[in-house]
């Protein structure tokens, strides 16, 4: 079994920066890709962010240029570096991962349950 636990949400002013974390933990052999969702109220989820298998990194329009995605393979962790903070940017964020538990098995997600990040004065 595959946990992902995030941190680092919060409430921030706009234009302010935070910095979401996301462990994972359990048995793993290798995570193969990742990516970072957000669900604001009333709304569906999101893709905010993503490295792919092939290593690409791809944004949501909306956080291009504000917002970085990064990894630390030692620790299994991956992160989200998010500048510029906006009033729209308000929501959970949830991290997602594709985990070979043991080496050649068939990748499975797993998901954290997620962070609320508030920007508002």
């Amino acid at each position: 079994q595959v946990q992902l636990v995030e941190s680092g949400g919060g409430l921030v002013q706009p234009g302010g920066s935070l910095r979401l974390s996301c462990a994972a933990s359990g048995s793993i052999f290798s995570i193969n890709a990742v990516g970072w969702y957000r669900q604001a109220p009333g709304k569906q989820r999101e893709l905010v962010a993503e490295i792919t298998s092939g290593g690409s990194r791809n944004y949501a329009d909306s956080v291009k240029g504000r917002f970085t995605i990064s990894t630390d393979n030692t620790k299994n962790t991956m992160y989200l570096q998010m500048n510029s903070l906006k009033p729209e940017d308000t929501a959970v964020y949830s991290c997602n991962a594709a985990v070979e538990v043991v080496a050649g098995a068939t990748w499975e997600e797993y998901w954290g349950k997620g962070t609320l990040v508030t920007v508002s004065t």
